[in-house]
């Protein structure tokens, strides 16, 4: 019968795997309002090891009391700065060395599963409702997508980021 790991046990697991990628993973977040989304992104984030997080447009941020009772305390472990403008913010990741993969779906979007996410990745995020801007997507080296099944037409934005990071790390273990 299977048993629950110890907490020594499952530092031990989490440190293997973190041993298996050496690539980079950051997050720009582009009009993301809802505290609890957000914060739900910090904890996924901090899971999956984001480097560096770039909070634009008016985001809420990890200093959010509603957004940190959400993230549980995960919010220690993420780097993160505000930055007014989106089109700064893609810019500083370039510069960083990113590849910056808009989250959006549009017309000439690749599937997430088929984009090699094997590098250094920075995934845009867009506004709840809105999306990332037309302004944005412009600067992106690429938009993904998440493909979807149903009938509901998108995911919501916390849990499209956690499938885009647990994807890009995927792809990266060795």
């Amino acid at each position: 019968m299977s048993e629950h790991l110890s907490n020594t046990d499952l530092k031990r697991l989490h440190r293997d795997w973190r041993k298996r990628t050496k690539k980079r993973l950051a997050l720009i977040i582009d009009g993301v309002q809802g505290p609890y989304n957000v914060g739900s992104i910090i904890r996924s984030s901090a899971a999956e090891r984001v480097d560096f997080v770039w909070f634009c447009s008016g985001s809420t941020t990890p200093d959010n009391l509603k957004t940190r009772k959400t993230a549980l305390g995960t919010e220690r472990y993420i780097k993160w700065t505000e930055c007014a403008d989106v089109t700064q913010a893609i810019k500083s990741a370039k510069s960083e060395g990113y590849k910056v993969a808009g989250l959006e779906l549009t017309d000439d979007a690749v599937p997430i599963h088929e984009l090699n996410l094997n590098e250094d990745i920075c995934f845009l995020i867009g506004h709840e409702d809105r999306g990332v801007s037309k302004r944005a997507l412009e600067l992106c080296d690429v938009v993904t997508f998440i493909p979807q099944l149903g009938k509901v037409g998108s995911l919501n934005v916390s849990v499209a980021v956690s499938i885009a990071l647990y994807e890009m790390r995927r792809q990266g273990w060795s």
